[in-house]
């Protein structure tokens, strides 16, 4: 039996939106709140829906590059987002970037006209006590809303920054040098990695790790400047080496208890990466959260031994994000495991990024759609790109602290047997098989 044949999506965000759009081609009725104009968040400014706040570029049009790839499934299944996208879109190399005014507009023009679409401005200060609900309000919640979001999975599931340290490609590491081992032997050797470095490579690697360049701090992350107590815990790691010499080598970088296998001895530093996901096919660097720039991380993290020519799924981030601790409290629909009518979109499930975050508002809008109308799930299978996102938030990872995370090839479930070609055959392998499946899947038809 079908439950009452609306839905409310709270936040006309990209993932709002495409939750929203995706239920409302389904047939259901559907009340967006928005509370802009009336009241904006730090980051956004216009009045339109699907504001991009930083960068117009939604990334690689590439399949052999993970978002890329999801760029594609999602234009397969009839994603808002990405025809708003290729109907504004401006030269770019082989990036996907938009007009930004003009995407916001092309959304909010379809938003608005669509029959099955209410849209309802003021701001929403509690999760609606009944009814399917779609939670897509953003890294940057309003107040209320976000305590109410925290008094509802109860207390400290709802995180408010996001300090994570880079993620890399464990095919791209030159085990020649890095080695598998756990300090002093305890536990599983295969769950770290170790990259031993001399005094002369620590010299040179400290150097230019304190001269590195900053991200700069957008408006709404000002905090991170005025309070960086807020980070004790996971202090960046450039404001670590900055407090002394040999404050890494006493902490993140403590060689202690890992010898070497060239020399039997404990270097002069080392650094540790520990295995990010059960297939081993991701490792984080322990202790590197760090706000230096893309482009600053991979030029300093490339002197660390058996980093050097190192491929990275995620640089380490320190910004302003309201996010769940996924894992555990959401299904691989987005849906609350204990409350199936309450669902979560966009940045606050633990998806980074304007294509990951309208993968989200697509599978909760389609599911949410599903539940009104009492038909069955649609799961995406972790082949997929769309459906490894959607694994990754509610599984996590093996370690016990959740980050958010970018589409990557490094959370699709692997092929049982190696693919020959290298890397890009891989992933180019990848992207056949995932848009087979998605090719069988039909879901407005």
């Amino acid at each position: 039996m079908s439950m009452e044949n609306t839905i409310k999506v709270i936040g006309a965000g990209l993932a709002g939106c495409e939750a929203a759009y995706a239920a409302a081609r389904l047939g259901i009725k559907v009340e967006l709140y928005e509370m802009k104009p009336h009241k904006h968040s730090p980051a956004h400014h216009s009045n339109g829906f699907a504001e991009l706040v930083c960068s117009n570029s939604l990334r690689s049009n590439d399949t052999s590059n993970a978002v890329g790839l999801l760029k594609a499934e999602l234009s397969s299944l009839g994603s808002l987002i990405m025809e708003a996208a290729y109907a504004t879109e401006v030269p770019a190399g082989s990036a996907l970037a938009v007009n930004r005014e003009l995407f916001s507009e092309y959304i909010t023009e379809k938003i608005k006209n669509h029959p099955n679409i209410t849209v309802i401005e003021g701001e929403v200060t509690e999760i609606p006590e009944d009814g399917i609900v779609v939670i897509a309000s953003g890294p940057l919640t309003s107040e209320a809303l976000a305590d109410s979001i925290s008094a509802y999975t109860g207390g400290g599931e709802l995180h408010f920054f996001d300090a994570a340290a880079p993620i890399v490609d464990f095919s791209t590491v030159d085990t020649s040098v890095a080695f598998f081992a756990s300090r002093w032997g305890k536990g599983n050797p295969e769950d770290y990695l170790n990259c031993p470095m001399t005094k002369e490579q620590y010299d040179v690697f400290y150097n230019e790790l304190i001269n590195a360049k900053a991200a700069p701090l957008k408006a709404f992350d000002k905090e991170l400047q005025e309070d960086l107590t807020v980070f004790e815990g996971c202090m960046p790691v450039e404001v670590m080496a900055s407090r002394g010499y040999d404050t890494l080598r006493f902490g993140p970088m403590k060689p202690v208890g890992l010898p070497d296998p060239r020399t039997g001895e404990d270097a002069f530093a080392t650094v540790q990466l520990r295995r990010e996901n059960k297939e081993g096919t991701m490792y984080n660097i322990v202790g590197f959260q760090t706000h230096l720039t893309f482009g600053e991380q991979r030029r300093v993290f490339g002197l660390i031994p058996g980093l050097e020519n190192a491929e990275f799924f995620r640089y380490g981030v320190m910004h302003r994000n309201t996010y769940l601790n996924s894992p555990g409290f959401l299904t691989n629909i987005y849906s609350v495991k204990n409350e199936g009518r309450i669902f979560f979109a966009g940045q606050m499930t633990g998806v980074e990024g304007y294509v990951e975050s309208a993968s989200s508002g697509f599978v909760a809008g389609v599911n949410a759609a599903m539940m009104a109308l009492g038909r069955d799930a649609v799961v995406f299978p972790r082949e997929t790109e769309i459906g490894a996102l959607a694994h990754y938030v509610s599984e996590g990872g093996v370690s016990s602290s959740f980050q958010p995370m970018n589409a990557n090839f490094g959370i699709i479930a692997p092929f049982e047997k190696k693919i020959k070609g290298g890397k890009k055959a891989r992933n180019e392998a990848y992207a056949v098989r995932s848009l087979d499946i998605i090719k069988e899947i039909k879901i407005f038809d």
